[in-house]
């Protein structure tokens, strides 16, 4: 961990891009909300297979213009041919954005694969040549592992490459064991990758959602977690106070360990990562 110590604590928020004018906005409020907290940038998801390519970026723009906050976009391989991309990319630099999150992305339900890069990596590599040191690219990380990787080496492998294609930096899918996060750095040390690996945290509100988005992604929830968690039945109010209390003691633990921050995804709700915040003194960011 001590590598990851050197780095200047960065923290963020991640929404997902709405779909209907009444979600936008919910957002919007959202947004507005958690800006006061003093956030160092939003980020915007990217839809399966680029379906939200067009709000992504209207996402971006909108959040930035009513709050004041950096807003980064997603782009993912998943869908995108060169000519997608260098259009995308254009239109970014004309905007003045300069931080984007590069991610192999998720597959429309129903298809195999399509589009021209097949892996993060390529994708970064593709950004590297086009636009030169103009992006901070952040990656994704997989301290569990991706579900998909055939080994552990392999995905540290897979991470590597997209280090040495020019990645300034690195989130992490969510978990719950900070053990696995401090062994995936220690890992990533020994290969010598030397860049800022950010912790993803996923707020507790929903048991049942939880379940369905850790079998997709590969997190891994403690027994004890989940058993607590399924005890609680269809009392919301018990879960999120417990949710909360799990997730403010892992960032606890994450921060005092040298986490260089922490990236929350916020599912486009803002009480619970709200409420961890301020548990963890962050909000006294807003005053300096």
């Amino acid at each position: 961990m001590e590598s990851q110590k050197k780095y200047k604590p960065q923290f963020s928020f991640e929404c997902y891009s709405p779909k209907t004018p009444e979600s936008v906005t919910y957002l919007q409020n959202v947004q507005l909300e958690l800006a006061q907290l003093n956030p160092d940038f939003f980020s915007v998801t990217y839809g399966a297979g680029g379906s939200t390519r067009n709000m992504t970026f209207e996402t971006v723009l909108d959040i930035r213009d009513k709050t004041g906050v950096e807003s980064v976009p997603h782009i993912s391989c998943v869908g995108n041919w060169s000519d997608d991309i260098k259009n995308m990319l254009q239109n970014y630099i004309d905007n003045d954005i300069k931080r984007i999150v590069v991610l192999r992305g998720d597959l429309p339900s129903g298809t195999v694969g399509y589009g021209e890069f097949q892996h993060a990596n390529e994708l970064v590599e593709f950004i590297r040549k086009q636009t030169g040191d103009h992006f901070h690219i952040e990656v994704a990380a997989y301290p569990e592992f991706h579900p998909q990787a055939k080994s552990a080496k392999a995905d540290i492998d897979n991470f590597k490459r997209k280090v040495d294609a020019g990645a300034n930096g690195a989130i992490t899918q969510y978990f719950f064991n900070p053990f696995s996060y401090y062994r995936f750095v220690e890992q990533c040390e020994k290969q010598d990758i030397d860049i800022p690996i950010v912790a993803g945290v996923m707020p507790i509100t929903n048991c049942t959602q939880l379940v369905r988005f850790s079998e997709g992604c590969g997190a891994e929830i403690p027994r004890w977690v989940l058993k607590q968690l399924q005890g609680f039945g269809d009392d919301r109010e018990s879960i999120f106070k417990f949710g909360v209390d799990v997730v403010t003691e892992l960032c606890d633990q994450l921060l005092s360990n040298g986490v260089p921050g922490l990236h929350f995804f916020t599912m486009n709700k803002s009480a619970a990562s709200n409420l961890i915040w301020k548990n963890l003194g962050l909000d006294r960011r807003a005053l300096h």
